[in-house]
């Protein structure tokens, strides 16, 4: 047998079935991990927004409380 015979066929072998689905996983690898990625980014960023508004809802009480006890709060600072 040649020597190019010896390295041809494996490389015919690997071209045509190993590195097409090579890389089909290698791409499917990719788009779950952005798409994992992206559904945690999701949930912080909803997080988050709750937070603002429980933070706003806090300061709006504070306020209330500012504006009974002492009415001309806002002037001082």
């Amino acid at each position: 047998m040649d020597p190019l015979e010896l390295i041809f066929v494996p490389l015919i072998i690997f071209v045509g079935a190993v590195l097409p689905v090579w890389i089909i996983v290698h791409y499917i690898t990719i788009w779950k991990r952005e798409n994992r990625e992206r559904k945690q980014i999701t949930g912080t960023q909803s997080e988050l927004e709750a937070q603002a508004d429980r933070m706003e809802r806090r300061l709006e009480v504070i306020e209330q409380l500012l504006d009974a006890e002492e009415g001309d709060w806002r002037k001082h600072s």
